[in-house]
């Protein structure tokens, strides 16, 4: 289909292997790359837990109870994660490590780490591709919608 780029008489874009973009990221790791703190498990449910809680007791002391909101719980807890999604951003963002730190606190000389993310990366994009290409099919549906519609563009009338 073409574009803007085509009717300029650009060249097309032309995909660039997932070796060569995986190479670029992880070139671009001590730059790019962080490690934060990422709470998981029984961590997010009791903080989740605290804050349903505490909201609950603050509703409450307001004379809001599930007796007289009987749907409060969904609002109580989509609060309640949004909170917890709130704290724990803040203390990852406050606790960010570079590669290089990283590295040398696992004793990582050898970069191992950087081969080992960049076969990641590379196979994640090939699934990336992959995906989308078996969704090839549902694309001229969707993409409809970003067709130039019939007739002269409004401003380009001769």
């Amino acid at each position: 289909m073409p574009n803007e780029k085509d009717s300029q008489g650009l060249p097309s874009p032309v995909s660039r292997p997932p070796d060569d973009i995986a190479g670029d990221l992880v070139r671009l790791m001590p730059r790019d790359l962080v490690f934060v703190t990422r709470f998981l498990g029984e961590s997010q449910f009791r903080l989740q837990s605290h804050f349903q809680d505490f909201i609950r007791a603050e509703l409450a002391a307001d004379g809001v109870t599930a007796e007289t909101h009987p749907m409060i719980h969904l609002f109580i807890e989509n609060h309640a994660i949004l909170l917890r999604d709130f704290v724990f951003s803040g203390v990852s963002l406050s606790r960010q490590f570079r590669v290089e730190e990283i590295e040398r606190l696992t004793g990582d000389t050898t970069s191992v780490m950087r081969v080992d993310i960049w076969d990641q990366l590379k196979s994640h994009i090939e699934t990336g591709e992959k995906q989308f290409r078996s969704q090839a099919g549902t694309l001229p549906g969707l993409l409809a919608a970003f067709e130039q519609p019939p007739g002269p563009m409004p401003g380009n009338e001769k």
